[in-house]
This record gives C-alpha cells, sequence and structure tokens, in this order.
C-alpha cells in the first residue's frame, strides 16, 4: 500500500504552448520535445498540436485539413468543396508510418477561398461563409470531418500519445511562429481522431485540460446559433463560444475571458462602479457562455495565443518566458525541456487571462 506523496497521480491532460513575441518560425520539434515529459498526464487515446505561419507560399487561402473514413465520404465532400470553394492545391498530408499510430483515416488538405460570386449572393463576410460550410460539411457528410479551417495555419491531431503523433505528423518538417499540444486522458468520450484537441474553427484553436460542468447549458445557447457540437465534448463548445464572441459580437480576447471565467457575484459587488457594471452587464447578457467546472486552456489565434484559467485555477498551468519567446504549460518540467533558463516563470490567477501578441509582447 502507498502513503499519500508516495505516488504521482496526474490530473488529466496536458496542454503545453510556445510562441515567438517577434513571429520568428522554429521548428515543430520545440513543441513536441515540450509534450514529451508530461507523457503521464494522457492515456494514449489522443494526442494534437496547432502550428500558426506554416504555410506561408499559401498564407493567402483556407487550409481544409480532412478526415475520411472512405473513399465514398471523400468523393462526395470534394463534390461540395469544389462547388463552393476555388480549390489551388489538394494533396494527403505527409505522414510516417509508426506502430503507435493505428487505424487512421485518409488524412487530406486542400488550399482554397471561396468564390466570390457565392459572398455576393449569400451576403456573407468570407470568414462567416467558411464557418458555416465547416459546420456543413462535419454535420451532413458521413465519414468526412474538417478539422482544420484557417489560413496559414493547421491541426494535426491522432488517437496516440501527444510525442508519437508529433512525429507521425512529421511536425518537425515544419515551421511556425506559435506551436500549441495537447495530451489527452478522455473522460467522457471514446478516443476519436477527430475527437482529438486541439479543436479548430477558422484560425481559433484550444486545448484544454478539464472537465466542465456547464457543458450542457453552453451546448445548448450556442447551438441557437448556428453551431453544431457533433462530437459531445467539453472542448469543442468552448472553441465556438470563444468564436462567438470574439468573432461575430466583435469582444476583445479580455472581454471573452470575463464572460467565460467571470468573477463570482461577491466580486462583482466590491467592485467600483464603472467595473460593477461592466461586469454585471456581462454576467447577466452572456450568462449562458459562463464556464464552470475545473480547466485551463491555451487559445491559438492568427498572431498571437491567450492563456486561461478557471476562476478558482483548479488546474495547473505556469507561464515562462525566455528572450523572444513565451511558454505556457501545466508543468514547469515541458517549459524547462526547451528552456532550462528562464527569464521570468509565474503561475497566472484564476480567471487571469495572459494574452501574447505577435510585436505586441505579453499582456496580463
Amino acid at each position: 500500500m502507498q502513503n499519500e506523496g508516495e505516488i504521482r497521480i496526474p490530473s488529466g491532460c496536458a496542454i503545453t504552448g510556445v510562441i515567438s513575441k517577434s513571429g520568428e518560425r522554429f521548428s515543430g520539434e520545440t513543441a513536441i520535445r515540450s509534450i514529451e515529459p508530461m507523457h503521464d498526464r494522457s492515456n494514449g487515446l489522443g494526442g494534437g498540436f496547432a502550428a500558426y505561419g506554416i504555410y506561408p507560399q499559401n498564407r493567402d487561402l483556407y487550409a481544409f485539413h480532412v478526415f475520411y473514413d472512405s473513399a465514398r465520404a471523400k468523393e462526395e465532400c470534394e463534390q461540395v468543396l469544389q462547388t463552393s470553394f476555388d480549390v489551388s492545391v489538394a494533396e494527403k498530408i505527409p505522414t510516417r508510418k509508426m506502430p503507435q499510430i493505428t487505424d487512421e483515416p485518409a488524412i487530406w488538405r486542400y488550399f482554397c477561398l471561396p468564390y466570390e460570386k457565392l459572398l455576393q449572393s449569400t451576403g456573407l463576410d468570407e470568414r462567416e461563409f467558411v464557418s458555416r460550410f465547416v459546420v456543413k460539411i462535419n454535420t451532413q457528410i458521413r465519414g468526412a470531418y474538417v478539422f482544420s479551417s484557417g489560413k496559414n495555419m493547421g491541426v494535426f491531431k491522432a488517437v496516440g500519445f501527444p510525442e508519437d503523433v508529433g512525429r507521425y505528423y512529421r511536425l518537425e518538417d515544419y515551421e511556425g511562429y506559435c506551436w500549441t499540444a495537447h495530451g489527452r486522458y478522455p473522460t467522457n468520450t471514446p478516443g476519436w481522431w477527430g475527437g482529438a484537441h486541439p479543436f479548430n474553427l477558422l484560425d481559433y484553436t484550444v486545448v484544454h485540460n478539464g472537465e466542465i460542468s456547464s457543458y450542457d447549458a453552453n451546448r445548448r445557447f450556442i447551438e441557437m446559433f448556428g453551431y453544431r457540437c457533433t462530437l459531445l465534448t467539453d472542448t469543442e463548445v468552448i472553441t465556438y463560444i470563444i468564436d462567438y464572441l470574439n468573432r461575430r459580437q466583435g469582444m476583445s480576447l479580455e472581454e471573452t475571458a470575463d464572460v467565460i471565467a467571470a468573477p463570482f457575484w461577491s466580486e462583482i459587488d466590491a467592485m467600483n462602479e464603472a467595473d460593477r457594471k461592466k461586469f454585471t452587464y456581462l454576467r447577466n447578457v452572456y450568462s449562458s457562455m459562463l464556464i464552470t467546472g475545473p480547466f485551463s486552456i491555451l487559445l491559438g489565434f492568427t498572431g498571437g495565443m491567450m492563456a486561461l484559467n478557471d476562476r478558482l485555477k483548479l488546474r495547473s498551468m505556469v507561464v515562462g518566458e525566455k528572450g523572444d519567446r513565451v511558454y505556457v504549460a501545466s508543468e514547469e518540467c515541458a517549459i524547462r525541456t526547451v528552456a532550462p533558463e528562464l527569464d521570468r516563470l509565474w503561475s497566472p490567477r484564476g480567471g487571469e487571462p495572459v494574452i501574447i501578441k505577435v510585436n505586441e509582447g505579453v499582456r496580463i
């Protein structure tokens, strides 16, 4: 029998992220090495990476990454894709055969832009058109799943431990200015390639350690606005909430964080009048987007990254800086592995967003 302190029980899931404040691009090997020490926080049922700046030669085109379960699904999806998008490149995503990664689907990517005449006829802006198209494919074509849909960025995920997933996708061959990674320990859903993190819509990606108790309330509310949560996992609904608040409602990232990790009413009551009015408004109007339960998330987006804990800080998360780079991870060891000597290391407070934007530095 082992006593307290004699056995390590990981707090489910691992997240890590690295970003260059100047936009310098670096190899995906850094992200692989960072997530590897947290191997025990996942159980081999999901791993994945998001990378920004990796497609400079096609930076102005949307990069769709798609899983296919069958040739029929691929044919049907490509027919629909070609009626809405001018496709410049269609190709398999390079992978390497590994005994640790099995039962892989067909994995393709497409670089494309929506037809201008369709944008004019629908009256939609480009990003809303793409968002609706992704929802359409993922809900209407059985066996096809668009798991990445932004410009000059990409998601790479699979069933497996994250370090194996990174090497399966040959991420050492890619260079980006921001990388996030996730090792999954699913509690309520089976391991499936599409269910691994990161979750993506447009250029937003989310990796998440935790389990939100507000999932059903959040899901019912967000689906009123055209989103569809097809995978029954809390990270998916977090991604859609952030897209809705930041892109569709035009909120800043700070305001978005104030909604999903809102202050307690007792804290709001103690604020000055201006802040009290602001936070009372946000809590009343967006009450169904308050995320409750333990979580730490990393949000990736074009030009930056945001780290956020739940208000009670029930999941671990540390931040480090070294020169041009900022590191965020579930455990300090993940940072020290790739940056042994740091200029600064700290643990953000619960509900306190840490926002890093390229050429702007770190904001807390």
